[in-house]
Formats: structure tokens, sequence, C-alpha cells
């Protein structure tokens, strides 16, 4: 009986361990230079789908909701790293960056000029040639939706529709 007890509560403390927050900043996001150029090229070959972008900004509360309830959690990190190169770029940045063309910009520009990002955040997700193919602006609305945008990117949905239609799609055929 006693092992069947610690078999049960190893495997409970096991699937608590994998499911507990981890730090996005280690674990969703990866570290850049700033050259998106060569960015494109690593993506390329690590054969990821597309590069993410979160556009975002130090006070922004729903970058943070991202942060603390979305972008922390395991199955989200996992899917993500998996398909993207994944950065973040602060909106009001002066750090001096390498566009998708080989050109120097600072964050800001790069956010604001080439972009047009007025609210945060923003996940831009961009193929491999550096050509934006699908825009959220917003914080999604759980993990579940989150998820939900990364297989629309990887299963080339953008193409023939709207993230709304699509997930509208996604929940009419489940609940039939």
């Amino acid at each position: 009986m006693l092992r069947v007890v610690i078999l049960v509560f190893s495997v409970f403390m096991s699937a608590l361990v994998h499911a507990a927050p981890r730090d996005p900043g280690e674990h969703f996001f990866e570290e850049t230079f700033g050259d998106f150029q060569e960015e494109l090229e690593l993506a390329r070959e690590d054969g990821k789908q597309a590069v993410l972008i979160f556009f975002q900004m130090d006070d922004c509360p729903f970058c943070h909701r991202m942060k603390t309830t979305v972008l922390n959690q395991p199955e989200v990190q996992d899917y993500y790293r998996a398909h993207f190169r994944i950065f973040s770029v602060d909106v009001e940045g002066a750090v001096e960056i390498t566009d998708f063309q080989g050109r120097q910009t600072t964050q800001q520009e790069f956010a604001f000029a080439q972009h047009r990002v007025r609210a945060t955040p923003v996940f831009a997700f961009f193929n491999l040639d550096g050509e934006l193919i699908a825009r959220y602006t917003g914080p999604t609305r759980d993990v579940g939706e989150f998820l939900r945008l990364g297989e629309y990117v990887v299963d080339g949905h953008y193409r023939t529709q709207s993230f709304a239609s699509f997930k509208r799609d996604r929940s009419q055929s489940a609940g039939q």
C-alpha cells in the first residue's frame, strides 16, 4: 500500500513540476544581438517556420499580464520555441538593431515607423524572408487562444482567413 501511495504522490508531484510556470525571459524569448537579418538565417538553419516579435513596453499592463499568465506557461513555451525564433522589442527602445533588410535602425523606429505599432502588446509573425505574415494586437484571452494563434501561423491558415474566422471555425467544429 505504501508503494502505491508513493507512486501516486510521485506522479502527482511530477505533473506539478512540469506544469509550474517558467520565466518567459529564459524559456520563451531568445537572446539576440539585435541583428534580425542574421536571426532569419538562424531560423532557417534551425528549421523554424517563422520569427515572432513581441512588441512591448515596460509600463504596459497587458504586456505584463501576457508574461505572467500566458508566456510563462511551459506548454506555450515548448510549442512556440519548437516552431519560431522569438524576440522582444521595446517600442520605446533606443537600442540600435539591424532590421530584416539589413538596415540600421532603433527598436523604436522598427516598431513605430516600420511596423506601425501604436498599442502594445503586438505579436508580429514574419516569414523566413522577413515579410510580415500575421499580426495580433493586444493580449490573448488565455493560454488556449495564444496556442491557437501559433497553430494559425504554423498550419498556414493566415494565407486564407483571418484569425477571428479561424477561431470561429475551430470553436464550431469543436462544438459539433
